[in-house]
């Protein structure tokens, strides 16, 4: 049995998406949240920046003696796992795998729609892994790079993301897709919007989600926590910790009970 917490971080809130996941497989576990808000979006960043941040992130949660680490954040995922792999030898699990093994589970059709950011879409992270599973699948991807700061704005409902979603999302309608992948952990905040435009009949795959069962399944290996209390969370940021809780109150509460225990600024040099 392991009593320290899980180390989660992402470039802002939406890595809270996997956060929540995470507390309805394993509530009794104590996790340790970075939102990297002083350099949000990560999706504009080169690979070498991303890596830089996420190492000093990942530094800092195996400071605070941390068991494990999940990269909550597509875009780091796709460009940073590896090389943080390689640096640590700490559990690091990322959400790309697990969100393309269930996107192949659930599709009955031979193409499957990604969306990302600039960074995860360029990366082809998602394309290489599918295609690595079924050569015969046919990616077509999409960036939508203002779907990060229209959930760090609190912008979730409404004309204006319905319109960039349209923007963005037409032009499925007229591809032979039943399933899309939503490869940005932010992404899943705007739910509602993103299936309003595409229509019920497309699944849209979580990766937050299927990341929880992961962590589960590595944590069952004598890394669980031994005690029976409920598991609390600790968030804390690079930049304003008011803006933060400002976001979570006006966007997240609405659609998930995330009870966080306090949000501290903190500084990764």
């Amino acid at each position: 049995m392991d009593n320290r917490p899980i180390g989660v971080f992402d470039s802002g809130v939406g890595g809270l998406t996997v956060v929540n996941a995470i507390v309805k497989h394993l509530p009794r576990e104590t996790i340790y949240y970075v939102g990297d808000t002083a350099r949000v979006p990560y999706g504009n960043k080169s690979q070498d920046r991303i890596q830089q941040y996420s190492k000093e992130i990942v530094k800092w949660l195996i400071k605070q003696d941390c068991k494990m680490i999940v990269i909550a954040c597509n875009t780091a995922s796709s460009l940073a796992i590896e090389y943080l792999n390689k640096e640590f030898s700490i559990p690091i699990v990322g959400v790309i795998d697990p969100g393309v093994n269930h996107a192949i589970s659930i599709t009955r059709k031979p193409y499957i729609g990604v969306l990302g950011t600039h960074a995860t879409i360029q990366s082809d992270s998602y394309g290489e892994r599918l295609r690595s599973i079924d050569p015969q699948l046919q990616v077509i991807c999409q960036a939508c790079p203002l779907f990060v700061p229209l959930v760090e704005e609190g912008l979730i409902t409404g004309d204006i993301p319905t319109l960039i979603a349209r923007f963005y999302l037409e032009h499925f309608k007229n591809r032979d897709v039943d399933t899309v992948i939503l490869g940005c952990t932010h992404y899943p905040i705007l739910e509602r919007i993103i299936r309003k435009v595409l229509g019920e009949e497309i699944k849209l795959v979580d990766s937050g989600k299927s990341t929880a069962g992961v962590v589960e399944n590595i944590l069952n290996e004598n890394l669980l926590v031994s005690d029976n209390k409920k598991g609390k969370i600790y968030s804390f940021v690079t930049d304003s910790k008011n803006e933060f809780e400002k976001v979570i109150k006006k966007s997240l509460a609405q659609l998930f009970k995330i009870d966080i225990t306090s949000t501290t600024l903190i500084d990764l040099h």
